[in-house]
């Protein structure tokens, strides 16, 4: 079983990382989302679990399986998975493991990583030949779904939730001179002191040449100027490249998240 847990360096400092599990909630919010005594059911139709699923993030009063079973229609109705995200910080406390007896199984394992370094990033200039400009967020969501392979209605539905997020994103995409031709992109959300890398992505054919290393640099100096002096982001345990890239710009684990699915 995957355990979520705080990684060492951040134990000490659960407030900090309570905050990022905080921010990184309302910078995922969907506008499908319903409070279920304590838990936030969210079903957005967009490949983002973490806007899909269901957030524990409250004690609240009713059973467990009593709010398994209220929440098991909307996601009928949404034609979802239900999936519950799993945190150190998932209430109640247990929930895991009541999950795990009742046969949910175990998907995905992710770190979210945090820095506080940004005022310390040099300028990492992008590789000869290539250049990055912003983007709406139609215009986004459209090129990360193009590079990912991902199905129209996932496109659709991670535009409408980036122009309804509470937490506003800042979109870059990075071309080749040349040909014109979509290297990468990422984007930023800022609330507060608080700045959340997401959609980090790099063509399959113009990766090991540094764009991410330089454009996830570039926005969090961005980020540094407005105000934010503290970074996070989600990264699959397994994405080793981009765990070291993202470890090269000052970033560290500071806890990890899993999903719980009854058909996995």
């Amino acid at each position: 079983m995957v355990e979520p847990v705080l990684a060492q360096i951040w134990a000490s400092d659960i407030a900090l990382a309570s905050r990022v599990e905080d921010a990184s909630l309302n910078a995922s919010a969907p506008p499908q989302q319903h409070w279920l005594d304590g838990w936030l059911v969210r079903y957005s139709p967009g490949k983002a679990k973490r806007a899909r699923s269901i957030n524990a993030v409250a004690q609240g009063r009713m059973s467990v399986p009593e709010k398994l079973r209220l929440a098991e229609p909307i996601y009928r109705q949404a034609g979802l998975e239900l999936m519950v995200r799993i945190t150190p910080f998932s209430q109640p406390e247990g929930l895991d493991a009541m999950l795990a007896a009742m046969g949910l199984n175990v998907l995905d394992d992710t770190r979210v990583m945090i820095s506080g370094h940004l005022q310390a990033l040099p300028a990492t200039p992008l590789p000869a030949g290539c250049r990055w400009e912003p983007t709406d967020h139609n215009r986004f969501a459209q090129v990360v779904g193009q590079l990912r392979g991902s199905p129209e209605d996932h496109c659709a539905a991670h535009a409408q939730r980036l122009l309804a997020s509470p937490v506003p994103y800042q979109g870059w995409l990075v071309y080749s001179n040349d040909s014109q031709d979509i290297l990468g992109c990422a984007q930023i959300a800022i609330e507060a002191d608080m700045a959340g890398l997401y959609d980090v992505f790099t063509a399959p054919a113009a990766r090991g040449r540094g764009i991410a290393a330089a454009l996830c640099a570039h926005l969090l100096r961005c980020a540094a100027t407005q105000g934010a002096s503290v970074a996070y982001l989600q990264v699959d345990s397994d994405n080793i490249a981009a765990r070291k890239v993202y470890q090269q710009l000052g970033f560290a684990d500071a806890y990890s998240y899993h999903y719980r699915v009854a058909s996995e």
